[in-house]
């Protein structure tokens, strides 16, 4: 077994986010690989949600599996929750109350312990969870110093009381663990790592702050939507020790125009919302093309329309994203799928933004932010940031005409020379024009196709995971890359491989040889009409021979990438 796959599941309010956290920073000390995933219902209370846990002894890829080997309900709602994805190889470990055996595929598999009694003779059902962490870290061989260092650590700032409750309740599960271990119910298939321990593990959300602090993001403005609003999070976190000035907006519209006004001062300023809250930011997006101002734009995609799943997943808005805006008018849409990438990309977004003065967009979802990853540390010898702002000088016209369409790009108070700018269309000096015969034709030519023609030269190729000889090619972009590497990887043929898109706009030619050197194309997409897809037709005049789409809120899993390949190859 390459890995072992954990699933706690209850209602909100339950605390599976303290254990999900415990669990995977505990096991990473010991040696451990983790990636975990959570899929909640849009409630505070209530309702039931689930953790993915996949625990390893190698680097594993950020995938969501079906299989469950180790079931913890929480909750009696957990296992009719679940019932698709319980085997007979699952072994579901809760209390009675939590257990209803017609959802039991074999009974055999049943552990039922009494979590909530013992946490009571503790100090009170708030324990529960942490009995259950016990016996999870003992079927792993997890040392007792370990664990308990972690706990302390964690619960210091609560008290030492609740510190030494918290220790007992983790021995009480411990010492339960091993009586399982024993009896022979458990065996770990795993081996530690110990390079491991020096790993980081963040969320999708952290490695996308982490890329904005290294890209020299000095401002963020915005108004809180799901998932979107961890990142924001973490940079008001971070803002102290990185001079960050951090805005909650009143609305989305006043969060991109402030992040404007941030780049026009000289900032380097980002804002992070989601479909809905893009949509009232259209008009900013047209007014960055218009002034030629620099803007980063964090989306985190969630289903719609509307309010739609608000907590679930999937990649709805790149069409949104790719035609917002009225105007014709350039940008950049990069689409990260891996934690480093996320953070990397985000990290050059600034100074693509910064180079070519066009809005730049970092496109990804719930389920990528909300999960989390144990990777090696990030290798910070890779980041330069280049500020592209000039001296003015008297004569100084924001919007001169050049011969590669990019105007130099002064700022308030940064030499003699007069800053400018105007949402209506204007003449070199920023002034207001209506000359439609010369003035205006030549502002859309240096706005839109000098523009990508520059873009096109520096974009981003794709990824290709597999043999460089491939008769089959899967296409995908974002959070599909961790389930759709690991379903070609397993497959292990020799005709098949994966390119995985960082940038899906703008493309240049050259990415078409990528595409038209395989014999069949097949294409995966978390939305109900390949919207990459007609990126691909739009960009490169061509048509992938399968689609496989998936639009109910949920990610791909492996198992089912695997059998849709496996039935069209």
């Amino acid at each position: 077994m390459k890995d072992v796959a954990i699933v706690i599941c209850g209602a909100a309010g339950q605390g599976i986010a303290t254990v999900e956290d415990l669990i995977t920073g505990i096991l990473k000390q010991a040696g451990y690989h983790c990636y975990s995933t959570s899929e909640f219902m849009s409630r505070i209370r209530g309702g039931t949600n689930s953790t993915l846990i996949r625990v390893s002894s190698t680097r594993i890829n950020p995938a969501f599996v079906d299989r469950i080997d180790i079931l913890v309900p929480l909750h009696s709602s957990a296992l009719p929750h679940l019932k698709h994805r319980i085997s007979a190889t699952t072994i579901i470990l809760g209390e009675e109350k939590n257990i209803d055996e017609q959802y039991c595929v074999n009974q055999e598999k049943v552990i039922k312990l009494p979590f909530s009694e013992i946490a009571k003779e503790i100090g009170g059902a708030i324990y529960a969870n942490i009995v259950a962490v016990g016996i999870f870290l003992t079927l792993f061989e997890v040392e007792e110093d370990i664990s308990e260092g972690f706990l302390t650590k964690r619960f210091t700032r609560k008290g030492e009381n609740i510190v030494k409750q918290n220790i007992e309740a983790y021995k009480k599960g411990y010492s339960i663990g091993k009586e399982l271990v024993a009896s022979g119910k458990f065996s770990n298939p795993l081996r530690n790592d110990t390079s491991v321990i020096d790993d980081i593990v963040l969320s999708g959300a952290e490695a996308i702050g982490m890329g904005a602090v290294a890209g020299g993001c000095n401002f963020i403005s915005s108004y809180p939507m799901s998932p979107s609003t961890s990142v924001l999070v973490f940079l008001s976190q971070q803002a102290d020790n990185f001079d960050i000035i951090v805005d909650q907006a009143e609305d989305e519209i006043a969060a991109i125009n402030k992040g404007i006004a941030a780049w026009y001062a000289g900032g380097r300023g980002m804002i992070t919302t989601s479909g809905g809250g893009f949509a009232l930011m259209t008009e900013g997006v047209s007014l960055a093309g218009m002034l030629e101002t620099p803007m980063v734009l964090h989306i985190g995609q969630r289903p719609g329309p509307a309010t739609g799943l608000p907590t679930r997943t999937g990649q709805e808005d790149l069409q949104h994203v790719l035609n917002a805006g009225h105007g014709e008018f350039a940008r950049i849409i990069l689409t990260p799928g891996n934690p480093q990438d996320a953070f990397f990309l985000t990290q050059k977004a600034f100074n693509l933004a910064d180079k070519f003065q066009v809005p730049v967009f970092i496109l990804t979802d719930q389920f990528f932010l909300d999960s989390h990853y144990s990777i090696p540390d990030l290798d910070m010898s890779k980041i330069s940031n280049k500020k592209q702002i000039v001296k003015t000088t008297p004569d100084y016209k924001r919007y001169r005409l050049t011969d590669n369409g990019i105007s130099p790009r002064g700022i308030p108070g940064y030499g003699n020379g007069l800053v400018n700018v105007d949402s209506d269309e204007h003449d070199e000096d920023g002034h207001i024009t209506e000359d439609v015969h010369v003035i205006r034709p030549q502002m859309v030519q240096k706005r839109l196709y000098k523009r990508l023609a520059l873009l096109k030269k520096e974009v981003i190729e794709p990824e290709l995971i597999g043999n460089e000889d491939y008769k089959t090619l899967v296409i995908g972009w974002g959070s599909t890359y961790g389930v759709i590497k690991e379903a070609v990887e397993n497959m292990a043929r020799d005709d098949l491989a994966f390119l995985y898109f960082k940038q899906v706009y703008p493309l240049n030619d050259r990415i078409g040889e990528f595409l038209r050197k395989a014999e069949k194309t097949i294409i995966l997409e978390n939305n109900a009409t390949s919207q990459f897809g007609k990126v691909l037709k739009l960009e490169l005049n061509f048509d992938a021979d399968e689609h496989f789409l998936k639009y109910n809120g949920m990610p791909f899993s492996v198992e089912e990438v695997t059998t849709f390949l496996e039935e069209n190859l």
